[in-house]
This record gives C-alpha cells, sequence and structure tokens, in this order.
C-alpha cells in the first residue's frame, strides 16, 4: 500500500515538473518617465539557453504571472541557421519592472504583425508592412523607365492586417478600397527617408537595389537586406548594403547601412524627406537629430506624416525646394543606423502634427533610454 501511495504521489508531481523550465524570471526594467506600449524587446539565445538550458524551441510558452496571459514571441535568426535573439513584445508602464517566466506548453498562434517579400511581378518591388504602416522600394526592372523612383515609398494603411499581397493582386493600390492606398510621390528624391552621399552639395543618387534578402520575417519584426551595385558618388566610386528591420506597433523603420568606399575620410550623406509644393509643418531639431514633416492634406485621401530619427551626429540640417535634409558622414566598412517611417491621420492614432513631433520625440527618447532585461 505505501509503494502504491508513493507511485500515486510521484504521478501527481509530473506536471508540476514537466511544464517548468526554470525558477528563473525575466525582469524587464523601464528606468524612464515613459510607458512603453508594445514594445518589442531582444533577449540573445545565449543567455536563455545559459538560463533555461533544456528549452524546447517547440514546447514553451512565456507568461506574464499575473495575467496568466501569454506573451507574444519570435525566434530571430538574422538570416542564420541558428536562433539569435528571443523577441517578446510588452508593454512597461513608466519606472516600474514587469516580470515574466518561461514555461513548457504549446504557443499560441499569434497574430502575424509584420510582413517583407520581393514583388517580382510589380517589376522588382520590395515591399514591407506592420500593423501601423507599409513601405516599398524600387529594383531592378523598372530602372530608367518612367517610373522610377529613388526613395523610400509609403503606403497609408487604416488595419492592422497585412495587406500588401492583397493589394498587388487587386493591382488597384492607388484607389482607398476601405484599408489605404498608395497616394505618396516619390519620384526624383530620397523619398520617405532614403540615405545617399551628398558631395558638393549635390544627392549622389545610387541605382535601385539588384540583390534582396529576407532575414526574418515575423510575425514581431520582420528584416531584410537591400544590396546596391557600386556607383560613381561624384568621383567616389559607392557600393552599399541596407539592413531594414520594422517591428510590430512602430511607425518607423530602423535602418543600418554600410557604404564601402575608397579613401580614409569620411563620406557625407543625407537622409532627405521629398517636401511638397504646398505648405505643410516641418520641424527640425539638429540636436536631438529629428526631422518632421506634416505634409500638406492630399485633396479627399488625407494627410502624411514622415520623420526620421539619425542616432549620428547631424553636422546640419536644411530645407530646400524639394527636399528636407540631414547632413551626416559616415565611415568606411562601418554602419550607421537611424529611423524612418511615416504616419496616416486616417488611421485615428496620430491625427495632426503636433501628435506626429511628440510620437518622433518620443521614440527618441526610447532609443535612448532602452528597457534593461535581466534573468534570476
Amino acid at each position: 500500500m505505501k509503494f502504491l501511495k508513493l507511485i500515486l504521489l510521484i504521478v501527481l508531481m509530473l506536471p508540476i515538473f514537466s511544464t517548468a523550465q526554470s525558477k528563473k524570471t525575466i525582469n524587464i526594467l523601464n528606468n524612464s518617465n515613459l510607458d512603453r506600449k508594445e514594445a518589442v524587446i531582444a533577449i540573445q539565445w545565449e543567455t536563455i539557453l545559459t538560463n533555461y538550458p533544456k528549452i524546447d524551441t517547440t514546447d514553451f510558452v512565456v507568461i506574464n504571472p499575473k495575467t496568466k496571459q501569454q506573451i507574444p514571441f519570435q525566434l530571430e535568426h538574422r538570416g542564420l541557421k541558428t536562433i539569435q535573439n528571443l523577441l517578446l513584445q510588452v508593454d512597461v508602464k513608466a519606472k516600474s519592472t514587469l516580470s515574466l517566466s518561461i514555461q513548457k506548453g504549446k504557443p499560441e498562434n499569434f497574430v502575424v504583425k509584420t510582413y517583407a517579400r520581393f514583388v517580382p511581378e510589380r517589376k522588382d518591388d520590395f515591399a514591407w508592412e506592420n500593423d501601423r504602416i507599409a513601405f516599398r522600394t524600387y529594383g531592378k526592372a523598372i530602372e530608367k523607365t518612367k517610373e522610377d523612383a529613388y526613395g523610400l515609398d509609403v503606403w497609408v494603411k487604416r488595419t492592422d492586417k497585412m495587406i500588401i499581397n492583397e493589394r498587388y493582386k487587386l493591382g488597384d493600390y492607388h484607389i482607398d478600397h476601405g484599408n489605404g492606398m498608395d497616394y505618396y510621390h516619390v519620384g526624383f528624391s530620397l523619398g520617405a527617408g532614403n540615405m545617399a552621399p551628398y558631395i558638393n552639395d549635390t544627392i549622389r543618387y545610387s541605382g535601385n537595389y539588384h540583390q534582396w534578402k529576407v532575414l526574418d520575417n515575423g510575425p514581431l519584426r520582420s528584416t531584410f537586406q537591400l544590396f546596391y551595385d557600386t556607383w560613381n558618388a561624384g568621383g567616389t566610386k559607392v557600393k552599399a548594403t541596407k539592413t531594414i528591420s520594422l517591428d510590430a506597433g512602430s511607425q518607423l523603420n530602423r535602418i543600418e547601412n554600410v557604404y564601402l568606399f575608397d579613401g580614409d575620410k569620411p563620406l557625407p550623406v543625407v537622409v532627405g524627406i521629398i517636401k511638397r509644393p504646398e505648405a505643410g509643418i516641418i520641424s527640425l531639431d539638429e540636436k536631438q537629430g529629428t526631422m518632421s514633416y506634416w505634409e500638406p492634406t492630399h485633396k479627399e485621401h488625407g494627410t502624411t506624416g514622415v520623420g526620421s530619427i539619425l542616432t549620428s551626429t547631424v553636422n546640419a540640417m536644411l530645407v530646400n525646394d524639394k527636399q528636407i535634409l540631414a547632413k551626416t558622414e559616415v565611415k568606411n566598412n562601418e554602419p550607421i543606423i537611424y529611423y524612418s517611417g511615416a504616419a496616416w491621420d486616417k488611421a485615428g492614432k496620430i491625427a495632426n502634427s503636433k501628435q506626429w513631433d511628440s510620437y518622433l520625440e518620443t521614440f527618441s527618447q526610447q532609443i535612448a533610454a532602452p528597457l534593461i532585461i535581466t534573468i534570476q
């Protein structure tokens, strides 16, 4: 009888031990005065393995112990076979700590909030989106045609669903069929925050990208690379690789550019936003590295806000007839990181220039005060 009781006790205890990955806790500290909403954070996978050595990538969940709810996550590979980071999307109030745990279990089917793809059926476009906004840039097939454009294009949207495939399939994305549209004009400009060399007070545009690679594709972050062939930038031969990431819940892309060129001197570059002929609202902050442009309202289509945040030293900002520019410089074969993106008033989240300026200012402050992650 005692033996049977012992067996029964072990059986009753099994679920407890089988569901627990570790007694350790993931602590996410927000030491700033700003609430962080829908923030996507990255925890190095090596750190996860150190603290949860028996973790099964197909059989674990991240839980908020207070709410008992699962936290959306993504295993980020950065284009490699091995996992590089565990991405989590969290809300953390100002001056507070969010504590989470990892347990064995089947993860929910998390909503896909980011997506990116090469679009060969539309002259080599590359398009990407999240649950807030969408973008595209132009490829080899459209070069030297009347449709060619040099900068980043914005596709406004008023739905949190992924719409790129639907719009390309419909082939009528210049008309709003209920989820937004493409009314943004790029042309011979840097569009919505592209970067290019700036030699002798002249923007030295590259050709369009000729190669691409998707590194990760949702549900919380999509990252891809665009490769540009060598071009003559005012007497300097330059080659570029752009790595663009878009997180769920963000209006802005993280853009990391690497330029290869001859010589030891830094290469002058600019980040630019196309300026419309009609009056818009421009706000520039060289010290903070922020450019904000609330475009003039486009008839019945509404108003788009475009903005960029530079993390490198800004040498100057200027406005000419065609573009708003922020001047900085980059060293050979060293990454330069900045953020660029857009918002649409009809999406119902950012309705005017003051709200757009506030969003960019808050975003800049969040870059300067990242969430602090520890596992104990």
